[in-house]
């Protein structure tokens, strides 16, 4: 086995045993849905079990690595499998159909065709009512891996004629030591380790200007919301929207911004979890002390709320001055 085989099935042995099993006993479906956190191996595992479906020479449940095959897939050139990653924002309905076309005319290759569908939650609805039809109607031997770390984001529909393998993120405290080790410092790994589940991932963040200053100005506009929301307002105009200019900017600031509630109502439980701000200990609990398990519940749907408007291609300036009215409102609930 390569190191990255050895690795995911040091940390993700259920799911890679699960795979061969399904391999050895020819129970291969037509369809799974690789659920997991950023960084936990699923593209991976994906390239690993269309190996062993293809792999001329299979020994113990494991591919060759040196066969035509083998190669081929891992140059990225094998015909009898395709990938589909996001044009963009979004998986669009021309890419699917696209897909489909391939998956049906006549291989190249004897074997299994099979696609993998890379951050499956971002097809629109056009691109996921197309997959369903054909996840519905697939023609010949044909296996579907459709990757993605929002499982509930995926149309119901489509999680029902799939087999879901869920991937186990990875110990955030081992993470946060690994990166502590690579003199990181304890705050900033917290954080990163939140984000992804990758240790070279999280390294390239800890170490980004950019990063560190998304980190800085969620914690500023935390600050700015306790404060008044003409406040707020102000500091979205001036100083959020210039940094988070795109929208995968704007769903990572969000993403930040719920972290940061999560350590209040942590504080304020009196739960002993890593928190993904170490060094905003004192401010979260004095927050949490004037603050209602109510109150930032209200809060912390309301970014929940923003993320999923993001994804319907709202204005984002407008988006981020309604989220800020919608918590300075959850914030007056008693």
């Amino acid at each position: 086995m390569n190191e990255k085989t050895d690795r995911l099935f040091e940390e993700q042995k259920n799911v890679m045993e699960r795979l061969q099993s399904s391999y050895r006993n020819n129970r291969i479906a037509h369809a799974y849905i690789f659920d997991g956190e950023t960084g936990t191996g699923k593209e991976d595992a994906a390239i690993f079990f269309a190996k062993l479906q293809l792999c001329q020479q299979v020994k113990e449940n494991v591919p060759c690595e040196t066969c035509h095959s083998c190669r081929r897939l891992t140059s990225g050139n094998h015909p009898n499998i395709a990938f589909v990653r996001p044009d963009g924002q979004d998986i669009k309905k021309e890419q699917m159909s696209e897909l489909i076309v391939q998956m049906t005319k006549k291989g190249y290759e004897a074997g299994r065709k099979i696609y993998i569908v890379s951050r499956a939650d971002r097809m629109n609805s056009a691109a996921a009512n197309t997959l369903l039809k054909f996840l519905e109607e697939p023609e010949g031997e044909v296996t579907a891996i459709l990757l993605t770390d929002s499982y509930q984001s995926i149309l119901p529909t489509i999680q029902s004629r799939c087999q879901r393998v869920p991937f186990l993120p990875p110990s955030r405290e081992a993470m946060i030591g690994k990166l502590v080790e690579k003199e990181i410092t304890s705050s900033m790994a917290a954080t990163v380790s939140m984000v992804t589940a990758d240790l070279e991932e999280a390294l390239r963040l800890a170490g980004d200007d950019q990063f560190a200053q998304m980190r800085k100005t969620v914690l500023k506009l935390v600050e700015a919301s306790d404060k008044h929301v003409q406040e707020a307002l102000l500091f979205i105009q001036t100083e959020w929207i210039p940094l988070f200019k795109e929208k995968d900017d704007t769903e990572r600031g969000l993403d930040l911004l719920l972290y940061a509630y999560r350590d209040v109502m942590a504080y304020k439980a009196g739960l002993e979890s890593t928190p993904a701000y170490p060094d905003q200990q004192q401010f979260f609990t004095s927050l949490s002390m004037n603050i209602t398990f109510s109150q930032l519940s209200s809060v912390m749907d309301a970014i929940l709320q923003a993320k999923k408007k993001l994804h319907s291609n709202m204005n984002r300036t407008l988006l981020m001055e309604q989220l800020v009215l919608s918590m300075q409102e959850g914030l007056l609930v008693v």
